[in-house]
């Protein structure tokens, strides 16, 4: 029996044997053709080249049915960088001045392309080489022929096993027995990633070698909630987590008769639960959850699907569609939160040292007017149809709040002038997510009409610690004394100002420090809506005394250590399967 740990990309549980997929490769020569073959070669390369565009429309329109436009947009990149024309022009410039066949002027020009993606600094961008890949393999298979890896005849339920995988590869896993997914490379924010989770396939990335630690035939057990993959387990192995799928069955019908009750304590305060999403179609999945709005809304998936900038109306039609479907229920839409970990095509080509202190979030915005004032519109327009609220994130100073506010009213005006409606006296709020504005919350909330916390960035300024860094991990933790002064200082003199307060990072659907919020005094959360029922249960096992009591303790102990192991009995006492 091996144990593998890499990075929990999609949750859930699989037990069964293994498949392992292999990468496609072609032998392709590097001898020169004659010179009177090149025009041959020109048609060839062009037949691939159409016959790859016909295929991805088909590919989009077929994920498009099945997990929505959002996740279809994802091959919008690979058919814009196909369509556009100079990609080919590159691929037949080399072909025409070297007489190189098409299959080996497709290798270089993407292998050229992929190098240069391996060596930018920012993660998210190296992790699209991906999506070079894909468009490389899919112009290969045109031209030497084959189908490639076909899953679509297993005839029992497997797990994938593989070093990488295209997100054509992921979009066809639902047509498949696949039960889960186990790759040496990848990460959360690769689009392979993101396509299996919107699938609901659980998955396990970055596991480095398990595509050849993996034989066919090998039985697996893998756990996407951990990020485990137990190789070839044990029969103790093996029961042990049989009996785990059957009590998270059971648990989450527990769960689910939470929907419509509300998350009030055992003594009758009222606690708001609402849900982060990224895509309009999970709005659907915060009703499912019973959330009561969306805390927060990340845009920037609207710029990194692809190679152009979306449009007003864009923006609009996303917005419009997540109204629509939560019905009423408030909605607070975060202004765009590129830089850092993620990049516009733009940014891409001029990387930063330090991306995470350098041009991002509300800085980026503010020096790119003409693209924030296009969100800013469509956000307005968007708040006649429904109670939006708007966000402006990263803000660590008073002028970056009011020259924010200036760009609203301008766009408040543009809006005036075509006539467009929208509601002027729109909600404004801020993300409190720096030190700077925590220390000086006072003085922002006299401009803002809410706060809310972002704990993963404020966790990460305040402990200066890098939370993508491996190498430094274990010292990002919201445990840390710190941290949780912090969160007490903000949350108090907000709660005594009557300013509504949220938190909106990881840490609000962390069970371990529910009990700890509460007690210092945070009544509205924010979180992904799968953690929504498990939060709640919480919520309505305790009361507020108690978590007060649980709270002044916590605030006595000098390290996270102590902080975490006195919060993990505490929970245990209150939701023991909660842990």
């Amino acid at each position: 029996m091996e144990i593998k740990k890499g990075i929990p990309v999609s949750p859930g549980v699989a037990i069964a044997t293994a498949v392992t997929l292999g990468a496609e490769e072609y032998r392709i020569s590097h001898e020169p053709v004659a010179p009177e073959q090149v025009a041959r070669e020109l048609d060839r390369l062009n037949a691939a080249f159409e016959a790859s565009l016909a295929e991805l429309s088909s590919l989009r329109q077929t994920t498009a049915h099945q997990v929505g436009q959002d996740i279809a947009a994802i091959f919008d990149f690979h058919y814009g960088v196909m369509s556009q024309g100079r990609l080919r022009e590159q691929m037949a410039a080399l072909l025409t001045s070297h007489r190189y066949t098409a299959e080996y002027s497709v290798r270089e020009i993407m292998r050229d392309y992929q190098r240069r993606f391996l060596n930018m600094e920012d993660e998210l961008l190296r992790e699209r080489v991906r999506d070079i890949r894909d468009i490389e393999r899919r112009l290969l298979r045109h031209l030497c022929g084959g189908s490639g890896e076909d899953l679509a005849h297993l005839q029992d339920q497997v797990i994938l096993v593989a070093h990488d995988l295209t997100p054509s590869q992921g979009a066809n896993l639902s047509r498949t027995k696949v039960l889960a997914l186990a790759m040496d490379t990848g990460g959360l924010t690769s689009h392979t990633a993101i396509v299996v989770r919107s699938m609901g396939i659980p998955a396990v990335m970055g596991l480095k070698d398990i595509s050849q630690a993996v034989g066919d035939g090998d039985t697996v057990i893998l756990d996407g909630t951990k990020g485990l993959a137990i190789i070839r387990p044990d029969p103790a192995m093996v029961e042990e987590y049989r009996r785990e799928e059957q009590r998270m069955r059971e648990v989450a019908v527990g769960l689910v008769e939470l929907r419509d009750k509300p998350a009030v304590t055992i003594d009758g305060t009222r606690i708001s639960l609402a849900a982060n999403i990224e895509f309009p179609y999970e709005a659907a999945l915060c009703l499912e959850k019973g959330a009561e709005g969306v805390g927060l809304y990340r845009t920037e998936f609207l710029y990194l699907r692809s190679e152009t900038e979306p449009t007003e109306q864009e923006h609009c039609e996303a917005y419009y569609s997540v109204v629509r479907a939560m019905k009423g229920r408030p909605i607070i839409i975060r202004t765009l939160d590129l830089g850092a970990d993620k990049y516009t095509r733009q940014q891409a080509t001029e990387p930063e040292r330090n991306p995470f202190l350098g041009l991002r979030s509300i800085r980026y915005c503010l020096q790119n007017l003409d693209l924030f004032k296009i969100q800013l519109r469509a956000i307005l327009r968007a708040s006649a149809e429904g109670d939006v609220r708007i966000m402006f994130p990263l803000i660590s100073g008073l002028m970056e709040l009011r020259q924010g506010k200036m760009a609203l009213g301008d766009a408040m005006e543009d809006l005036e002038e075509m006539g467009v409606p929208f509601r002027r006296d729109i909600p404004v709020g801020i993300m409190v997510e720096t030190p700077g504005a925590a220390i000086q919350i006072r003085e922002f909330m006299r401009e803002v009409d809410f706060l809310s916390i972002g704990s993963n960035d404020l966790i990460q300024y305040t402990l200066a610690v890098d939370r993508n860094n491996e190498r430094v991990a274990p010292l990002y933790t919201a445990s840390h004394p710190a941290v949780l002064h912090t969160l007490r200082e903000v949350i108090q003199k907000a709660n005594r100002a009557g300013v509504p307060c949220s938190l909106c990072g990881e840490m609000a659907g962390e069970p371990l420090y529910t009990l700890f919020l509460i007690g210092i005094g945070l009544r509205q959360f924010s979180m992904a809506a799968n953690d929504i029922p498990e939060i709640k249960r919480i919520i309505r096992s305790t009361t507020v005394a108690r978590a007060e009591r649980i709270a002044r303790k916590a605030l006595s102990y000098e390290t996270d250590r102590l902080v975490s192991n006195y919060l993990r009995d505490e929970v245990r006492k209150v939701a023991p399967e909660s842990l």
